[in-house]
């Protein structure tokens, strides 16, 4: 199948332009991975400072991952009646405050408070920078834009581990949270001075569409509930091992803060390759049977994993299988977004929160469920993964129903 492209906004643009826009949107996007990913090599610090269990600082991140969630879902209605770079101005403001508040924080009860606003706050970027690509672009220059983002926001999880280890051999763990704020702050000070709106004035304040419209418009949307189904899930498989490498690899393992750091790194090489080769493969493969065929793959790998770390094969037997899992996870995000946005341009905000929030509550029910089970080794870390892409097959193929979904026009 060769998808084409009519007409969009963002054609017109310059190849100038648009590397402004992918520069910026990509950076954007990054905000929440490193809102996430910068402070998990501080875990076992924070364990020690506020003299908590390992359960305990894993709810933190599933704090953050439901503030992500539920600042999605009010941004992204809200930049469809008022536009994109006011909701995003504001959410960065929240980020900012409550990352300062986290940095001063001096009980665990302060911290996971902190940690759920940072994730409110840090919604603003990708929803706000997902709704734009949709305003630009069509078919295929939407796949190709979102794929270039992704070199951009996919050196996100790739640097923060990095970064946050390097903070602590300078800095006490607020200095991770310091770090974050002036990150926020530049967001903020790129949406003013070199982001232009992209939703056109005459579908600003003017709509007579309500909010509840626009829901209910996307969620009777059988194939975007589906691929909603499907793209939570396969984040909560991600979180999985997220929310569990650190303590598995620096506990169980003996790495030290910084070869956790560079292991993180390399790990998320993986995602960066898996989402450059799908958006290529997409030109020539319908998506649906991308995720089809990536979803198999990565149910084989997650009981791989189980199964050699029950057989003790050492290190090796987690590590590689782990990074081809973490491949095929960003075989899935280009597909996952396109397939749930084109058909739903008039409400871009709306459908890019709902799949956003989906993904992030789905995260934040998986780490304390991980904890629950252990980290003492890799198996409830594999477990969970194959329940959840078992689940994400089951949605595809009950729900979506590949044969069923139009060709990308």
């Amino acid at each position: 199948m060769i998808v084409t492209s009519p007409i969009a906004p963002g054609d017109s643009l310059s190849r100038r332009e648009k590397l402004v826009y992918i520069l910026l949107l990509g950076a954007l996007t990054a905000l929440g991975p490193f809102t996430i990913d910068l402070y998990l090599p501080a875990f076992p610090a924070l364990e020690e400072s506020f003299d908590v269990s390992a359960a305990a600082i894993q709810l933190t991140l599933t704090g953050t991952t439901v503030g992500f969630g539920l600042g999605q879902l009010l941004v992204g209605p809200f930049s469809d009646k008022v536009g994109r770079r006011l909701p995003l101005i504001l959410a960065t403001a929240v980020h900012i405050g409550s990352s300062l508040g986290a940095a001063l924080a001096t009980d665990i009860g302060m911290l996971s408070l902190f940690r759920v606003l940072m994730g409110i706050g840090a919604a603003g970027g990708g929803v706000v920078a997902m709704a734009m690509v949709r305003d630009l672009f069509h078919g295929y220059s939407m796949v190709r834009m979102f794929s270039r983002m992704s070199l951009v926001n996919g050196l996100a999880p790739i640097l923060a581990p990095v970064i946050g280890s390097q903070l602590l051999l300078a800095f006490p763990w607020p200095g991770i949270f310091f770090f974050l704020a002036a990150y926020g702050l530049l967001v903020i000070l790129a949406s003013i001075f070199f982001i232009r709106e992209t939703l056109p004035a005459e579908q600003r304040g003017k709509s007579t569409v309500t909010v509840r419209q626009r829901y209910k418009t996307v969620l009777t949307d059988r194939i975007f509930v589906g691929m909603v189904l499907v793209g939570s899930l396969n984040f909560g498989g991600l979180f999985a091992y997220l929310s569990a490498s650190t303590f598995l690899f620096q506990n169980v393992y003996g790495f030290s803060p910084q070869e956790y750091g560079i292991l993180f790194g390399i790990n998320s090489l993986g995602i960066v390759a898996g989402v450059q080769i799908s958006s290529r493969l997409i030109r020539r493969v319908a998506p649906q049977w991308i995720v089809a065929g990536a979803t198999a793959f990565m149910l084989f790998i997650a009981l791989l994993i189980v199964v050699l770390d029950l057989f003790h094969v050492g290190l090796w037997g987690i590590l590689i299988p782990l990074w081809f899992y973490i491949c095929a996870t960003g075989f899935m995000f280009p597909c996952v977004q396109v397939l749930s946005l084109a058909n739903h341009g008039a409400q871009a905000g709306t459908a890019a929160s709902l799949l956003g929030a989906s993904q992030f509550m789905m995260a934040g029910i998986v780490p304390p469920v991980v904890g629950w089970l252990g980290v003492s080794s890799a198996v409830p870390m594999g477990a969970v993964m194959a329940v959840c892409i078992t689940g994400a097959i089951a949605a595809l193929w009950l729900v979506v129903r590949p044969r069923s979904v139009p060709s990308i026009h």
